[in-house]
């Protein structure tokens, strides 16, 4: 019984065999935690101060450019210096936006536009970030624990996603904009600190400083492999097709469960926590791509049923059941990147993961926003949603090298390897 328990929860290799990986669990869990805080308590204040919800909505606008931007630029950058002092320099910054909100809160009329910028700054630092912690897990984790890395790191992230903006909204509510500002400020503190601990992960003696022609190889490398190209092309037709987040209000009201608004939002993370906690047997897949592909049409089958059915506790189990199949599809594809990318072009790529994961939602509320106007809201659901499963077809079908990709067979995972292996002899 003990061993069965045991090959169903997580596996905890990473955590034991890195020490920088720890750092980054721990680090990562605090500072996300802290930013959870400010992106509750950002919106809240923008709308205590206009009223308006196209004022809450504009902050969305104001953030989607500088990501797209600084998370290009940002992966060039990985690539081209040391990854641990460009998360201490971004960490740091988000410190400084911190400081920004807590000195605006507490003026006698806190003003509105610094929020706009904030919003934007943290965009930039989000997108210079992201491709530089990403990349560096491939260079700290050994090769066959990249899916176990993956699992642990979302369990952390949603597990900060959670409990972030549960405990914003009580100080927010309690105590006001300043206090929830001030836990952020303290995270990233602390997470500043921590950081100051990695190791150090310079780049290569060869690599080019960061230009467009640099971003352009990097693109040109994903578009030259089909299984690449497959990872990426499935998760913007899921997001595209089956976000519909945006619409819950409306489906809440269609379904007279006006209560349960934030449950539909938890459940999602509800079953993406589950997932992680129990992706222990995830470590023993040599054959990722079907991860990728079966998490995606899981996904999607899930969110068509929960447009279809009108029980709102069946829709609750539909979309924790989503929040599984994203995840699922989520750790295939974090482990095919770690596993095929090379360590010089690893920035890049991860740059355009960036585009990958945050562009797909943005465009997907629009559609299921614009589709429920047309439709209704429930068609909008299930509609997307079996549009998600016939398209995740389409794409497995004319990329078969994805649901074919072994590690083990798999040539530019055996490339990696042996770079890896190569890498820590030196």
């Amino acid at each position: 019984m003990t061993s069965k328990i045991s090959a169903i929860l997580p596996d905890l290799s990473p955590w034991r065999s890195s020490r920088d990986f720890r750092l980054l669990w721990v680090q990562g869990l605090i500072a996300h935690f802290g930013s959870a805080m400010a992106m509750i308590a950002l919106p809240l204040q923008i709308k205590d101060l206009t009223g308006s919800p196209l004022a809450v909505g504009a902050m969305g606008a104001v953030e989607l450019v500088p990501l797209i931007v600084f998370g290009l630029y940002g992966g060039a950058l990985a690539d081209a210096a040391d990854r641990r002092k460009l998360i201490i320099g971004t960490e740091a910054g988000l410190g400084v936006l911190a400081v920004i909100l807590l000195v605006n809160a507490m003026l006698p009329e806190p003003m509105l536009w610094p929020l706009y910028v904030v919003a934007a700054g943290v965009s930039a630092m989000a997108g210079l970030q992201r491709p530089a912690l990403d990349s560096l897990i491939a260079r700290i984790v050994p090769h066959d624990q990249t899916t176990a890395a993956a699992a642990l790191n979302n369990l952390r992230w949603q597990l900060g996603g959670i409990a972030g903006p549960a405990a914003a909204g009580l100080v927010v509510a309690y105590a006001g904009h300043a206090p929830a500002y001030g836990i952020t400020l303290a995270g990233f503190a602390v997470s500043v600190l921590m950081c100051l601990r990695l190791a150090p992960a310079p780049a290569a003696h060869d690599a080019e400083k960061p230009s467009l022609r640099g971003i352009a190889e990097g693109a040109r490398y994903a578009a030259s492999r089909p299984v690449l190209l497959g990872t990426y092309a499935i998760d913007l037709v899921a997001m595209i097709f089956a976000f519909p987040l945006a619409i819950f209000p409306f489906l809440a009201d269609d379904l007279d469960a006006e209560w349960s608004l934030g449950l539909m939002f938890a459940a999602i993370s509800f079953g993406s926590v589950l997932l992680s906690a129990m992706s222990g047997w995830t470590t023993r897949v040599r054959r990722h791509g079907l991860l990728v592909v079966y998490g995606a049409a899981v996904w999607g089958l899930a969110i068509a049923a929960a447009g279809w059915f009108d029980n709102i506790w069946l829709v609750l189990v539909c979309l924790a059941l989503a929040g599984a199949g994203d995840t699922l599809s989520g750790l295939g594809r974090m482990t095919i990147w770690n596993q095929t990318i090379p360590d010089e072009l690893r920035g890049r790529l991860a740059g355009i993961e960036v585009l990958s994961y945050s562009v797909g939602p943005q465009l997907g509320q629009v559609r299921s926003g614009a589709m429920a106007g047309w439709t209704g809201t429930r068609a909008a659901i299930w509609s997307g949603g079996v549009v998600c499963v016939a398209g995740v077809a389409l794409l497995t079908a004319a990329l078969p090298k994805l649901l074919r990709y072994d590690a083990t067979t798999d040539e530019d995972a055996l490339r990696r390897r042996a770079q890896q292996e190569a890498a820590t002899r030196e």
